[in-house]
């Protein structure tokens, strides 16, 4: 984009476990973190060329990689801790990534995003 001498948007996908831990994903977490952080300097230092950078913090979403954990017994602790009493789905990140990506979103940037059914707002 910079060598285009053209703007745009990049968008980091990083995870609510890069604002809040959970045991064992030390390493998950920590590099999540660090996305958000690089989103942040990202964000800083492309501004000038009309970039702008932002951070997409999906919480527990259902995938194929993780459905059969969460319908279980585990899932079931896990999502009674979430105010909204669900798992998202990847419908739910469409809306959240088009306004990071479009002229909707056009004043934000190193901004980090939850879509996360208000699990960050949660009690520990």
């Amino acid at each position: 984009m910079v060598a285009a001498g053209k703007g745009g948007s990049i968008i980091n996908v990083a995870s609510i476990l890069g604002e809040r831990v959970a045991g064992g994903v030390a390493p998950y977490a920590i590099s999540k973190a660090g996305m958000i952080q690089a989103t942040k300097s990202m964000a800083l230092e492309l501004a000038r060329y009309g970039i702008r950078v932002n951070a997409l913090l999906p919480g527990y979403i259902v995938t194929d990689l993780n459905r059969d954990f969460l319908t279980g017994e585990g899932g079931e602790k896990l999502r009674a801790r979430i105010p909204s009493r669900r798992f998202g789905d990847l419908a739910d990140l469409t809306g959240p990534l088009v306004l990071l990506a479009s002229e909707a979103g056009r004043h934000m940037s190193g901004a980090s995003l939850a879509v996360d059914g208000g699990h960050l707002v949660s009690s520990l």
